[in-house]
This record gives structure tokens, C-alpha cells and sequence, in this order.
């Protein structure tokens, strides 16, 4: 059974930062590509950020480059997410998620998500 346990969500005051880990079950966190994703209230579920496993290439999506990094332990079978520099904006409820098979290097896809984590909430006040 593929399990994404997160962990680190919260609230924080705008020019704050967050870190977000994802523990994943270890036959699903190789060789393959890993997300975080979010969902604002009232809109749809949008990635943040991808990283492969295989050579850790990463993307971002265009409103947290230079704010937002995504990084891996690997001997921990852990994905995260380091927030610097939050804005309300970036109140949402955080994903992550794994493709759940094997992906070859190079940047990841913002779809194609098989397995997902139950979400954190990331509250920014202004």
C-alpha cells in the first residue's frame, strides 16, 4: 500500500517561511517523479513544484521560483518543500504526490500524479 504521510503545514505571517515534508513509501519514491501541489479555496488543484528522483532535476511553476525549493533525502524516502518569502496568496492546502513508476531524467511532468498525500493546510496573513 503506496502511503504519503505530510507533515509541517501551519500559519505564518507574510515574508515567513515554511518547511513541507512528504514521507513516502520507499518502492514508490525511486526512479521516478515526485510534486508538491496546491488548492486555494474556490480554485483548482495546480502544481507548485516537480523533482525527479533519478537526477533531481526540479521545475516551478512560474509564481514561486526564487521563493520556493524542493528537495529530496533520499535515504529517508522524504520529499520537501522549503517556503521562503510567503505571501497570502500562497494560502492553500499543500499536496505532494508520486508518480508511482518509474520515470527517466529530466524535468518532470505538472500531470500524470498517481499517488497523493492528504494535504496540509498553509495559512499567510497579511
Amino acid at each position: 500500500q503506496v502511503q504519503l504521510l505530510q507533515s509541517g503545514g501551519g500559519s505564518v505571517q507574510a515574508g515567513g517561511g515554511l518547511r513541507l515534508s512528504c514521507v513516502v513509501s520507499s518502492n514508490f519514491a525511486r526512479n521516478t517523479c515526485m510534486a508538491w501541489f496546491r488548492k486555494a479555496s474556490g480554485k483548482e488543484r495546480v502544481y507548485v513544484a516537480t523533482l525527479n528522483t533519478n537526477d533531481a532535476a526540479t521545475r516551478y511553476e512560474d509564481s514561486v521560483k526564487g521563493r520556493f525549493t524542493i528537495s529530496q533525502d533520499r535515504a529517508k524516502n522524504t520529499l520537501y518543500l522549503q517556503m521562503n518569502d510567503l505571501q497570502p496568496e500562497d494560502t492553500a492546502v499543500y499536496y505532494c504526490a508520486t508518480m508511482g513508476y518509474r520515470a527517466y531524467g529530466g524535468l518532470c511532468p505538472s500531470n500524470a500524479y498517481t499517488y497523493w498525500g492528504r494535504g496540509t493546510q498553509v495559512t499567510v496573513s497579511s
